[in-house]
């Protein structure tokens, strides 16, 4: 057995970043599906994640990706207020080159074969055409276009839950909850944070950005001139008298390369797994940086896809997503009275919320 595989049999049966309740292996020949499905916890309820599509460059990084993901939704959903635990998916393949309606229904399969214990929706690589495409074997799939009693896109509201966060950030450091005359850098204006610069912009705020594609760049600058837009995200987090840095494409944004150059004082986005190790949130905090947990701001996405469960109501999801305001600032507070970075105020909350329901 490979050292890759051993890390990840000890991610999981023995160290504190496991405590998975079941990982399941899925491969259809016919059409090239390979798949792994994480079940962290069903302690809150069925496991509810999205399903990542990527080219992993081993067997080994897609099981450890899928762990790390599922670890993360139980803490993202439980800290959302929902009735469910954390699962996630991944794909392995490019998603540009493999993905078929052949494949997608293959991973419908499998995930019905689950019998509800894990609810599936999008994630990177994968879109709510994929989703619709997946629902025909699984009635346990979310993030559905509206034609096919989904809720469709689920970034409005992670955008409008992250601004949230922000808003709370502003409140708790500045003593205001507003943005205006904040200046805030958002790396990577996708399907996220295009909609995050709306909001921002709106609320009063200078906004530079960066982003790989270029197109997306010109989709925001062409709409807002007033918006600067930067070379990459290592100007970005350079730039003078930044007060906010959002983060909103891939994790292990904040690490010992970025943390000590950033000149914000606030880091809040919509990525996932920004910390790219145990300890930089102590990094952060020794900076004097106030850090808005990511899984706790970026929850609107998987508030939407939970609602559409029951029915799908806009406003109602709107409603809760408000609240990561509140929850956020519940945080900031915990942090503070316990003498302890957020980011691990946050994990003791979650964390009290599962055991409290195990306890049931």
């Amino acid at each position: 057995m490979t050292d890759a595989s051993d890390g990840v049999l000890h991610t999981l049966f023995r160290s504190e970043q496991g405590g998975h309740e079941q990982v399941v292996l899925c491969q259809d020949r016919a059409s090239g599906l390979k798949a792994v499905i994480a079940i962290h916890s069903t302690a809150l309820g069925p496991a509810l994640g999205g399903t990542r599509f990527y080219p992993y460059a081993s067997e080994e990084e897609a099981v450890a990706d899928a762990l790390n993901l599922s670890r993360g939704m139980s803490y993202k959903n439980a800290m959302a207020g929902l009735d469910h635990g954390g699962g996630k998916a991944v794909i392995i393949g490019d998603p540009d080159t493999i993905k078929s309606e052949e494949l997608l229904l293959a991973y419908g399969r499998c995930v019905a074969s689950l019998g509800g214990r894990y609810v599936t929706a999008c994630d990177v690589g994968t879109y709510v055409a994929d989703m619709d495409v997946v629902a025909r074997e699984c009635q346990w799939t979310t993030g559905r276009s509206p034609e096919n009693g989904g809720a469709g896109d689920s970034s409005v509201l992670t955008a409008f839950g992250v601004f949230q966060g922000m808003r709370a950030s502003a409140q708790h450091l500045w003593g205001d909850p507003t943005l205006r005359g904040r200046k805030v850098g958002v790396a990577g204006v996708g399907k996220v944070g295009h909609h995050l610069v709306e909001h921002l912009l709106e609320d009063g705020a200078e906004v530079v950005i960066t982003d790989v594609r270029e197109a997306s760049v010109r989709r925001v600058t062409d709409r807002h001139p007033q918006v600067t837009a930067v070379a990459d995200t290592a100007a970005l987090i350079r730039v003078k008298g930044l007060d906010i840095y959002a983060p909103c494409a891939l994790g292990g944004a904040l690490n010992d390369e970025s943390v000590p150059v950033l000149t914000a004082t606030v880091v809040c986005g919509a990525a996932n797994n920004q910390l790219e190790h145990p300890g930089v949130e102590k990094d952060l905090a020794d900076r004097g940086i106030l850090y808005a947990p990511d899984y706790v701001v970026n929850a609107g996405g998987v508030i939407q896809v939970a609602d559409e469960l029951h029915g799908f109501d806009f406003d109602r999801c709107r409603a809760k997503a408000a609240k990561i305001y509140d929850t956020t600032l519940a945080i900031f507070a915990r942090a503070k009275s316990d003498g302890i970075p957020p980011a691990a105020a946050a994990d003791r909350i979650a964390e009290q919320r599962m055991s409290e329901a195990r306890g049931r």
